[in-house]
């Protein structure tokens, strides 16, 4: 069994919060906290930066005033700056008792910036460290570029270390500003930290700007780290930081002997989608872990391999993210995706039915149609309800016209018996437009009259979105007797049109 537990720092709500054009309201910062120490569990979160704004400090008070009655004040954290003890006001204010305190970790940094040397630096912090701590306000320091620090100006990161030893300190928090580091490097720069200092509490804070934010979180943990900073769905500035979901899947698959987290797995999909929705911030469907995509299996013989000893799987279980198992349906979906499909849904078809649906869902793939599963319950009626029905006649082909100002028109080419006839007619709307150019038609060309339509109804599946397929459903009047067809199709008036063809064949 491990016995080194990983601290997780989650700083969605501060370093998240940089990722551009996202801004957290004073409640959804609230939610977040609470969800991210109660359902998710992690250790500890940064929720702000010090003296960025009135509607900040709010958010802090609100948070740390549910924070101590909850008795969890101290795994609240807030960024601050070396600047004369203005941000250990700012902290008094918002009731936060945890500092991570902004320092330089690169001699690039100190000159060009701050335009100091180390020792007015270094008596700086010190000057800043007592006031907090005379104010009961706990330090953490960041060491700001120290990837580049222990790259191109390594005897001052020593020298910083050795200051910063003497001190009072809870945590030294290392990051990657830049995301530059290599896995190697990480395991390199760690691990000499970590070997001269080794009472310090090392906490890896890892962006992503070449893809290598979790690579790295794996190499800090095996040099020695102690804690992670990681944000949900890898938010924040340029490429975002390490994400939370990723790191911790790899933690526990690949790093269990060594060490654990106290993390909650089945929560990371619940936190993700929130954060989604409050931040506007879209996860890409094939990000690992969270992505819409990334349990749903398309070829289809991938779903034969899962029927015959889970051939497809691995160690990512969806259910352990409080996720489920997919098939998609689509033009490589083959009949063992629809037969999972069926399943879930508790339907059966013999293996013609089968096959005629699964020709359908081909068909659909490729126009490029979208199929879900909630959708197969129509398809399979239209499909089974169109094979009994002998084609005599054909919509062969029409235009559509919908203009402003001007009466929505259709033009007509209808083959009846194999004898092609075309009429052109204007409407109220584009299918009343269609049924007007039928009219014509059988007016012309055939001695039935029509049957009067009585009833319209379009239904799409429940929670679908605009581009799902819709069923339009309508009742027919002829010699007293109602009749009823079905339509189906991304758009609403070519779903209205296939159900109006059926009733030509039915008549």
């Amino acid at each position: 069994m491990a016995t080194r537990n990983i601290e997780i720092m989650d700083t969605t709500l501060r370093d998240g919060e940089q990722t551009s054009g996202v801004s957290f309201s004073v409640s959804e910062k609230l939610t977040i906290a609470k969800l991210l120490l109660e359902e998710l569990k992690v250790d500890r979160i940064e929720v702000a930066s010090a003296r960025v704004s009135k509607g900040e400090l709010e958010a802090v008070q609100k948070i740390t005033t549910w924070a101590a009655s909850e008795n969890v004040l101290n795994k609240i954290e807030v960024l601050t700056f070396v600047d004369g003890g203005k941000s250990i006001k700012w902290m008094l204010e918002s009731g936060a008792k945890v500092q991570n305190l902004l320092t330089k970790g690169s001699l690039n940094h100190l000159t060009h910036q701050l335009k100091k040397t180390p020792e007015q630096h270094f008596a700086d912090i010190q000057a800043t460290i007592e006031l907090a701590a005379k104010n009961n306000i706990k330090t953490n320091v960041y060491l700001e570029d120290w990837s580049n620090g222990m790259r191109n100006s390594k005897a001052y990161v020593f020298e910083y270390l050795d200051f910063i030893k003497t001190q009072h300190i809870e945590r030294l928090l290392l990051p990657d500003t830049l995301g530059v580091l290599t896995p190697d490097e990480t395991f390199e720069f760690i691990s000499e930290v970590q070997q001269k200092y080794p009472t310090l509490h090392i906490d890896f804070h890892g962006h992503n700007d070449y893809d290598l934010g979790v690579a790295n979180v794996m190499s800090a943990i095996n040099a020695g780290a102690h804690g992670l900073h990681l944000t949900v769905n890898g938010m924040g500035e340029r490429a975002g930081n390490a994400p939370i979901a990723s790191a911790i899947a790899v933690i526990n698959d690949f790093l269990s002997n060594e060490v654990f987290v106290n993390v909650n797995e089945k929560a990371l999909n619940k936190v993700s989608k929130l954060v989604e929705t409050f931040s506007g911030f879209r996860i890409p469907v094939n990000k690992p872990i969270v992505g819409a995509n990334v349990f749903t299996q398309t070829a289809g013989i991938h779903a034969d391999g899962d029927n015959k000893n889970n051939l497809y799987f691995n160690d990512l279980m969806p259910e352990r993210f409080g996720r489920k198992r997919k098939y998609a349906l689509g033009k490589t979906s083959g009949k063992a995706n629809i037969q999972k499909n069926l399943q879930d849904l508790g339907l059966s078809l013999n293996d013609d039915e089968l096959k005629k649906v699964t020709q359908r869902i081909i068909e659909l793939g490729d126009k490029k149609e979208i199929v879900s599963q909630e959708d197969l319950p129509y398809i399979i009626s239209d499909v089974l309800d169109s094979n009994t029905i002998e084609k005599r006649v054909v919509v062969e082909n029409y235009v559509l016209g919908h203009a402003r100002g001007l009466k929505p028109s259709t033009t007509l080419q209808l083959r009846v018996e194999g004898v092609l006839y075309e009429a052109h007619a204007q409407g109220d709307g584009q299918f009343d437009a269609f049924m007007n150019a039928l009219k014509k038609l059988y007016k012309t060309h055939s001695k039935k009259d029509l049957p009067k339509l009585i009833d319209y109804a379009v239904r799409i599946p429940p929670g679908s979105n605009s581009d799902a397929l819709c069923e339009t459903i309508i009742t027919w009047s002829r010699d007293k007797k109602e009749f009823v067809t079905h339509g189906l199709d991304s758009d609403q008036t070519v779903s209205a049109i296939k159900a109006t063809e059926k009733m030509l064949n039915i008549i």
